[in-house]
Parts: structure tokens; sequence; C-alpha cells
């Protein structure tokens, strides 16, 4: 599909799933309610508008960033996950919980971004000087089993069961109760982290031909693995901070935008934004259409769908390497 068709309609798509999560939920708000006085528009002002720019946000952040890091690491099965950065992001939200006794929004945004900051400290300096890609997917995968380990460990000390409770909850990934303040705070740095990432389009797309071939095409290796650690860091890591742990979109919409998009990694990054949004933002508002008074958790939706595409995605790689 020709990108000038391609752009214009994601992003036609994203403005029509913004506008349903708007209405979407318990309580039905349709147009004629809007801007009126109907008690029904201060659920949209002051519920739903925070939400659904969270989800557009954190959507478009991670699918940008599960693009970068396939076309970066030339495998299709990598997600934001294997920088170590969701992991660690959690860890030190769960930190703050148990170890501080904090509960406030603010004093757990701190502690995940924190914990996301040192993490590209710490995979910078274990990848340093390398540009090898086999490099960089070790010190990621270290650093996710250790912040998951680590993590693991603080829930099994906790002494108050409702912390544990708080830390479970907040794990499984929600939007539920988001205000214009965990906007104000996550944004300036999901924004950072996603024009980072699209500066790196030109040196995956050399990265297509091997390593030796990009940089006799004068792509420096280690410039873009550092602006992958930070682009992934500040975008991954304010999402995480704000929801909690939402995975596999990163993996999901590169795979199914790639058809449309062609097979260049830099073409896709652009498109994969924007299909994150139209994901994450038609996920949330189903979740919030579930029977029941409570909603489903958005990362355990995102995981019932996300397992189920990993594995049939394994059983076509498996099916290619036999033919």
């Amino acid at each position: 599909m020709k990108r000038a068709v391609l752009i214009p309609g994601l992003a036609a798509l994203v403005a029509i799933l913004f506008a349903a999560s708007l209405m979407a939920g318990k309580t039905w708000v349709p147009f004629d309610a809007w801007f009126s006085n109907d008690p029904r528009w201060w659920i949209i002002v002051e519920l739903r508008v925070p939400r659904a720019i969270l989800g557009l946000a954190i959507g478009a952040a991670l699918g940008i960033t599960g693009a970068v890091l396939q076309g970066f690491l030339r495998n299709p099965l990598a997600d934001p996950s294997v920088v170590g950065v969701s992991s660690s992001a959690a860890l030190g939200a769960v930190t703050m919980i148990v170890v501080f006794s904090a509960m406030h929004p603010l004093a757990i945004f701190g502690g995940a971004m924190l914990a996301a900051c040192g993490s590209m400290l710490l995979l910078a300096g274990l990848a340093w000087r390398s540009e090898s890609a086999v490099a960089f997917i070790l010190a990621g995968t270290v650093l996710a089993s250790l912040s998951g380990a680590l993590t693991a460990f603080l829930i099994s000390v906790a002494p108050n069961p409702y912390a544990v409770a708080e830390i479970i909850d907040w794990i499984m990934g929600s939007l539920t109760d988001r205000s214009f303040s965990e906007v104000k705070l996550a944004l300036p740095f999901i924004v950072a982290g996603c024009v980072l990432l699209l500066f790196t389009g030109r040196a995956l797309d050399a990265l297509t031909l091997g390593e030796g071939a990009a940089r006799s095409l004068g792509v420096n290796l280690a410039r873009t693995q550092m602006l992958i650690v930070l682009g992934a860091g500040l975008a991954v890591g304010a999402s995480v901070a704000v929801t909690g742990v939402v995975g596999f979109v990163g993996l999901i919409v590169p795979h199914l935008l790639r058809p449309l998009a062609g097979a260049r990694p830099g073409a896709l990054l652009l498109p994969s934004a924007l299909g994150g949004a139209a994901l994450v933002l038609a996920a949330d508002s189903l979740v919030r259409l579930a029977p029941g008074a409570s909603e489903i958790r958005l990362g355990v939706a995102m995981a019932l769908l996300g397992a189920p595409f990993f594995f049939v995605l394994l059983l076509k790689m498996r099916q290619q390497s036999w033919t």
C-alpha cells in the first residue's frame, strides 16, 4: 500500500477510535451530549479525555519501540521488554510501594522513571563500545531477568497485604482513573522518546544489508544504539510508570503493518506508532464494555490477545524453517 494512503488512513482510524474511547464505558455518552449541560459531558472532560490521551501516547510509544527493536535486532520476536526497561520501571514502582510505603501516583511515577533511567545507564554501560546487536540483546536480557527477580522478591517479602494487592493491580496494567496529572507527567517523556526513535530510520534501513554494509554506508552503530536506549527508555519507562505493564503492543503492531508498509524498517516507524495508538485505544474501550461491575485490566486484555498471536507467529516461523 502506498505511504500516501497508509499514513492518512491510520491517522483517521486513530481519530475515530479516540472519539469512540470518549464515548465508550459503563455509561455511554453519545455525541448529542457533548459540549452541553448534560452531566455525562463531565465524565468525558474529567475522566475519559486524559485516559484517551494516555492510551494514544502509550500505544504510539510501544508501537514505534517494537518496530525499532525488530529492525535493529533483525528479530521479528523483539519487543520493548527485550531491553529490560519495562521490567526495570516496574521494579522501581514496586520498590516505592513496598520499601517506602508510597501509594501516591507521583511517588510511584518517580520511582518508575528513576529505575527506567538507571536501567538505560546500565544498559549503555554494558553495551558500551560494542556495535553488535547480540551484546545489546544480552545486556537487555540480563536487565529484564534481574528486574523480574527483584520484583518477585519484593512482592514475596511485602509485609502489608494491601501493598501486595496494590502491586498486583498495578502490574496488570490499566488506564483506569488516570487524570491530567498523569498526562502532564508522562507525555513529555513519551514524546521525547518517540522523536529520538524516529531518527533511527536510516540506520535501520542500512542494517538490513548487514552490520558491515551499514558501516560502509556511514552508519554509526554505536550512536544508533544510544538513540534506541534513550528513546526506548524514555518512552517505555514513562508509559509503564503511569499504567503498569502493558505488553505485546510492540510485538503485534509491526507484524500487522509490515505487509502494508513494506519490508523497509524505516518506513514502518510512523505507521507502527499510529497502529499502536489505534490498538491501545480500541483495547481500552473494549475492556470498559466488558460485563460486570469492574473493568478487565488493559494489560490482561493485551496478554490474552498477544499470547495467541505470539504462538501463531512461532508456528509460522517454524513452518518457514522447514520449507
